[in-house]
C-alpha cells in the first residue's frame, strides 16, 4: 500500500540527510538506492525515525510505493546520471507526477528536460540545494524552480525542512523551469569568490604580517562578531584553531583546491549574458592554478617566490574582505537581474537575499542590508546604488585598495581582492577609456562608433 508523502532516491550525504529531516518534520520517505547497502545503513542511522522511512530495492517498488500525485527527489550527480533515471522512471510514473532535481544541475539541462516531461503532464522541479550535510538534515536553504502547479504540491514539505531565520523559511519559488538552478549557480559562484578572498586576507596575516595560525584564528572570531559575521568567516576562525602534533592542521593540507564546476558555470553564464563576474573569475582562476603544483614549484626556484611583509592593520583587511563580499554580491545579483530579463523569469532579489541568511553556505550578516536594499528599490539587480551598500562601501573600500595594493607590491598573489577593486574602479569612472577601444575596432575592423557631439554611427578621419 502506498504510504510515502515523497521518495529520495540517492542516499548519498545529502540524500540521506534530507531524507531524515524529512522524516524528523512527520512526513513518510520511500528511500532507494543504486548500491542497496547503503538503503540499510539509512535505516540504521534514522534510529527512532525509521518508522518513517520506506525502504524499497527496485525502482518499480519505489514509486508504487509513493502515494499520488507522487514527488520524487532525485539526490544524485548531475548529467548522464540524471538523464539515465529520468528515462527509467518516466514510463512508471503518471500524469500530475512530479520529479525534483536537487542536485548541482546546469539549469540548460534543467529547462530543456521540464519542457519535455510537460508534454507527459510530468513536473519537472529544478531544486538548488546549500547548507553541505549539516543544512540538509537540520534545514538548507532552498531555491525552487518550476510550475506554480508544482510549487503548490511542494511548498508544505520545503517549508517545513528548510532553514529558518527568524522564524521565516529560508526556500522560495523563484519562477519557472532553470530558475532555481541558476539561482543556485550563481549562490555558488559568490561562495567560491568569499572563500578566496578569505585565503588571501590568512595569507597576507601569515605570510605578510607573521602571524601564527592561532593569532588568524582569534582574528577571525573577533571578525566574526561584528558586520562579517558569516558561516565562511566562522569556520576559517574554527579549522584554524586545530592542531597536530603541536603544529597548525592545516599546514599537512596540500594546497590544491578542487572544485565541481558550480563556479565555472556562473563564469560562462556572465559571458553568455553579456555581464563581467570577474571576482568569481579570479577565484575559478586560483582554484585552476593552484592544481599546477609542479608548475608553481618550477617557477617558484626559477623566479623565487619571495613574499614581503606588508604593512596594513588588520582593521584594514577587515575591510577588504568586507568590501570584496559586498562587490560579489553586487555581481552576483547583476548577474541575476539580467538573466531574469533574458530567460523572463521573475526572479524577487529581495527574496532571494533573504532565503540565503540561514542554512546556506553563504549566510552573512550583511545579507540583512542588501535584502532590505533591494525592497526599498525598484528591483533591478544593481546594488551598488543603494544607500545602505553606498555608506558600506565607502567605509571598506580604501581598506581594500590597501590591502590590494600591498599585497601586489610584497609579491602576495590576491586575484580576488585585487579583480574587486579593478571592478570598482571601472564603474565608478564616469568618462573611461572604451574610446580608444572604439577607435581601434573602427580603424582595424570599420565598426564605427558613437560620438558626444553628434547623433549615429560615425567612422574617425584614418578612412577619409
Amino acid at each position: 500500500m502506498a504510504r510515502a508523502d515523497i521518495g529520495v532516491y540517492g542516499l548519498g550525504v545529502m540524500g540521506r540527510a534530507l531524507a531524515l529531516n524529512l522524516a524528523e518534520q512527520g512526513f513518510d520517505v520511500a528511500v532507494t538506492n543504486r548500491e542497496h547497502s547503503w538503503i540499510a545503513d539509512v535505516v540504521t542511522e534514522a534510529g527512532p525515525l525509521a518508522g518513517r522511512l520506506h525502504p524499497q530495492i527496485g525502482l518499480a517498488d519505489f514509486v508504487a510505493g509513493l502515494k499520488t500525485p507522487r514527488v520524487v527527489l532525485f539526490m544524485i550527480p548531475s548529467g548522464a546520471p540524471m538523464e539515465s533515471m529520468i528515462e527509467a522512471i518516466t514510463p512508471l510514473l503518471e500524469a500530475g507526477d512530479t520529479i525534483i532535481d536537487g542536485g548541482n544541475a546546469n539549469f540548460h539541462d534543467t529547462r530543456r528536460r521540464a519542457a519535455a516531461l510537460a508534454l507527459q503532464d510530468l513536473q519537472y522541479v529544478g531544486m538548488g540545494v546549500s547548507g553541505g550535510e549539516a543544512g540538509a538534515r537540520h534545514g538548507p536553504s532552498l531555491m525552487v524552480g518550476g510550475t506554480a502547479r508544482a510549487w503548490r504540491r511542494l511548498e508544505p514539505m520545503l517549508t517545513a525542512i528548510a532553514a529558518k531565520y527568524q522564524g521565516v523559511p529560508c526556500v522560495a519559488h523563484l519562477g519557472p523551469d532553470g530558475a532555481g538552478h541558476f539561482v543556485k549557480t550563481v549562490h555558488n559562484g559568490v561562495e567560491y569568490a568569499d572563500m578566496q578572498m578569505i585565503a588571501e586576507a590568512y595569507g597576507v596575516m601569515r605570510f605578510g604580517l607573521g602571524m601564527s595560525a592561532a593569532e588568524i584564528a582569534g582574528q577571525f572570531e573577533a571578525w566574526d562578531k561584528g558586520p562579517l559575521r558569516s558561516y565562511l568567516t566562522e569556520i576559517t576562525g574554527a579549522l584554524l584553531r586545530y592542531e597536530a602534533a603541536g603544529e597548525p592542521f592545516v599546514d599537512l593540507i596540500r594546497d590544491v583546491a578542487g572544485q565541481k564546476g558550480t563556479g565555472r558555470w556562473t563564469v560562462i553564464e556572465a559571458l553568455h549574458l553579456g555581464q563581467s563576474a570577474s571576482l568569481i573569475e579570479a577565484a575559478v582562476g586560483a582554484r585552476s592554478w593552484s592544481s599546477q603544483a609542479q608548475l608553481r614549484a618550477r617557477l617558484a626556484r626559477r623566479y623565487g617566490a619571495a613574499r614581503g611583509a606588508v604593512s596594513v592593520s588588520l582593521e584594514q583587511i577587515g575591510d577588504a574582505l568586507m568590501a570584496g563580499r559586498l562587490l560579489a554580491y553586487v555581481q552576483g545579483f547583476h548577474l541575476l537581474g539580467q538573466a531574469a530579463q533574458d530567460y523572463g523569469w521573475p526572479l524577487d532579489f529581495a527574496r532571494i537575499a533573504q532565503i540565503w541568511r540561514a542554512g546556506c553556505i553563504i549566510r552573512a550578516a550583511v545579507l540583512d542590508e542588501i535584502a532590505t536594499a533591494f525592497e526599498q528599490s525598484r528591483g533591478d539587480g544593481q546594488l551598488l546604488d543603494a544607500p545602505a551598500i553606498v555608506a558600506q562601501l565607502r567605509a571598506a573600500l580604501p581598506g581594500l585598495r590597501a590591502v590590494a595594493g600591498a599585497a601586489l607590491g610584497a609579491g602576495h598573489p590576491a586575484p580576488a581582492l585585487v579583480s574587486a577593486v579593478s571592478f570598482f574602479d571601472t564603474l565608478r569612472i564616469e568618462r573611461g577609456t572604451a574610446n580608444i577601444l572604439q577607435a581601434q575596432r573602427d580603424f582595424f575592423g570599420r565598426h564605427g562608433f558613437e560620438r558626444l557631439d553628434q547623433t549615429g554611427q560615425h567612422h574617425g578621419p584614418w578612412w577619409d
